[in-house]
């Protein structure tokens, strides 16, 4: 289950930086939108991206979320995803991201593969700040 902390970051429109594992081992870190629910951070991407095929070859991430108006405040939850969230539901959650992040739906335009939701179970949680 994740922490409130982590909870409260995750749903206020805060960017996250996740990081995966390379097939060569190596770190690869991405500045995303991020969500959860009661128990998994939630990280919407495409089919097609490096992320998606990352965590295929080792599930091991790492999301770390700042405080939008203070950087030093943080949450990090390093974890393992445990789950894909594809079709629709996947399509209806990069919307609501949208909304929270930009005020409007997402533009269909820039979707070039499936959409995909990663769940992160939490293996290690903490805060910074808060």
């Amino acid at each position: 289950m994740l922490t409130e902390d982590v909870r409260t970051f995750a749903k206020a429109g805060n960017f996250a930086a996740l990081t995966t594992l390379r097939e060569d081992g190596q770190p690869a870190t991405h500045v995303m939108w991020v969500d959860c629910d009661e128990e998994c951070v939630l990280i919407n991407t495409e089919e097609h991206r490096h992320k998606a095929s990352d965590v295929q070859g080792d599930p091991r991430v790492t999301v770390m979320i700042w405080d939008k108006q203070n950087p030093y405040r943080y949450v990090e939850v390093r974890g393992r995803v445990i789950e894909r969230v594809e079709g629709q539901p996947a399509r209806d959650h990069i919307d609501e991201l949208s909304q929270r992040y930009r005020g409007r739906l997402y533009d269909p335009e820039r979707i070039t593969s499936a959409r995909i939701i990663l769940r992160i179970e939490p293996l290690y949680q903490r805060s910074r700040g808060i």
